[in-house]
């Protein structure tokens, strides 16, 4: 049994460099992941680039990325097999936070803030012991307060992988969006959270599905299409996102808005006047330290409800994870990319575009691999 752990440290906006660390002593409480894969999000793209997170600290602390770990649970203690449910050898999907379960929000559901929360996979910095908090390492430690979630050890690891996106889409889609039985839904980007969100809007029983990208996402509107939308809409170059809408709901508009885009202004104003009277919209594309003006207005004048959509909670985690184990949709066309601890940079700069010739959907990376 190796003494030391690798794992990729972000010390800087653009800067990523492996190091070594010494593997957790596991006690009674607590465990240790082999992870498997680690799920890329755009948000670990943005925090890579400095638009996000610690990274627009003025001395940032460097830390382990990863907020989305699947792996193998390889040691744990006897409390802590008896609190999660789990032995050695099983497969598990590990939430972000690491909340006290305690609080007034932790015990009302609302442990993503719940106020005592020190530590979360891929954001803790590595001053904090043991070191080894995010999935973009061979082994994460798993503190007494981590929410596991079982997985079918049988899947492909790249379509187990994808629970943390299909868990935003589950959430964001169905419970925070309402979207249900003949309902006209718009989703604002088509990355893999906005095709995440189609596949569940499908499977809610959606009427009509509608889904925006950019010209250069013409391979994600094309899975998109696949995967249950029945009109996509290239945004930009003088397109009218509102009007294209008006027009192919006959003037209805949309029951649910879902604006995903990140670090973009334009489609929050689109998602708004988009809606129908009464609709509902959802917040879920981050914009950074960027003030986006919002005409009250409209939501006042539409009645609209607009809810901001944080993360994902502990019921979509585990409706996604039965979704994947289903079996019922091709989620393997959902992956694109898998690459080594070693090449952490390059699978943020592909997921993010920046790699000429590579169309990226769901990118992950294998420490063990």
């Amino acid at each position: 049994m190796a003494e030391t752990v690798r794992a990729a440290v972000q010390i800087a906006p653009r800067k990523i460099e492996v190091r070594e660390f010494p593997r957790p002593r596991i006690g009674p409480d607590d465990g240790l992941l082999r992870v498997e894969a680690n799920g890329v999000c755009g948000s670990d793209v943005e925090t890579y680039r400095g638009h996000l997170g610690s990274m627009l600290q003025d001395e940032p602390r460097p830390f382990v990325p990863g907020h989305e770990p699947l792996g193998i649970v390889e040691e744990v203690g006897e409390r802590a097999a008896a609190r999660w449910g789990v032995q050695p050898g099983d497969r598990v999907a590990v939430e972000i936070v690491v909340p006290c379960h305690a609080c007034r929000r932790c015990l009302s559901g609302a442990y993503q803030f719940c106020p005592r929360i020190r530590h979360g996979h891929g954001m803790t910095p590595v001053d904090e012991a043991p070191s080894l908090w995010g999935g973009l390492a061979e082994h994460m430690y798993l503190a007494p307060g981590t929410i596991l979630h079982r997985v079918d050890n049988t899947l492909p690891v790249e379509v187990a992988a994808l629970f943390n996106p299909l868990g935003a889409g589950v959430r964001w889609a169905c419970h925070l969006g309402g979207a249900g039985l003949g309902d006209t839904v718009l989703v604002l980007g088509a990355g893999q959270r906005g095709l995440a969100c189609v596949i569940t809007a499908r499977a809610a029983g959606a009427g009509t599905i509608i889904v925006t990208g950019l010209e250069s996402d013409a391979h994600k509107l094309a899975l998109a299409r696949e995967f249950g939308a029945d009109h996509t809409i290239v945004a930009g170059a003088g397109a009218d996102i509102v009007e294209r809408v008006r027009e192919l709901t006959s003037g209805a508009m949309a029951d649910v808005v879902l604006e995903l885009t990140p670090m973009a202004a334009g489609p929050v104003a689109d998602a708004l006047l988009a809606a129908r009277p009464g609709g509902r919209v959802v917040l879920a594309g981050l914009k950074g330290s960027r003030d986006i003006p919002v005409r009250t207005d409209v939501i006042v004048n539409r009645g609209l409800t607009v809810v901001g959509a944080f993360s994902v909670d502990n019921r979509a985690y585990a409706e996604a994870i039965g979704l994947i184990e289903a079996r019922r949709h091709p989620l393997e066309k959902l992956h694109t990319h898998s690459f080594g601890l070693d090449d952490t940079v390059l699978a943020l700069e592909t997921l993010g575009g920046e790699v000429p010739g590579e169309d990226a959907v769901h990118v992950s990376v294998h420490p063990n691999g």
